[in-house]
């Protein structure tokens, strides 16, 4: 039923509960994949070099971190696992992300590590339900 199952991971706790729901569903519909998804905003050009440089390779860095972390609580899976780490509004990179690579549903956390502007805009996972091309599966 679900043979391709996209995972969005921000490091918060409740991401990496829906790690762990997002391994057992591959697990019990032996899902052809899992893929694994990491966004990060995009870094403003006016820092200016060697700011930007800094400020790419430390995001990179933290997004990488909460990417294994995402993938010591998947554990083994019968299918493929595939990650990405992305530049870019979160929320749109998770639709685009599922909209590409025609995933038959989006697991994510209920609340992440998101700014401010995230409580006065309404929050990933609701812009992501709006949107996805899918059936979204939000963990609390």
């Amino acid at each position: 039923m679900f043979e391709r199952i996209l995972l969005a991971v921000d490091g918060s706790e409740h991401a990496l509960r829906a790690a762990r729901q997002a391994a057992d569903l591959a697990r019990n519909m032996r899902s052809k994949e899992l893929r694994v998804i990491v966004s990060y905003d995009t870094i403003p050009i006016y820092l200016g070099e060697p700011n930007m440089q800094i400020a790419y390779v430390n995001r990179k860095s933290e997004a990488e971190k909460i990417l294994n972390d995402a993938l010591k609580e998947i554990g083994e899976i019968p299918g493929k696992l595939v990650t990405n780490v992305l530049e870019g509004d979160t929320a749109s990179r998770i639709i685009e992300s599922a909209e590409v690579h025609k995933s038959d549903i989006i697991v994510l956390g209920s609340r992440g590590l998101g700014s401010l502007a995230g409580l006065l805009l309404g929050s990933v996972s609701q812009k992501v339900v709006a949107h996805a091309p899918c059936p979204v599966l939000i963990i609390r």
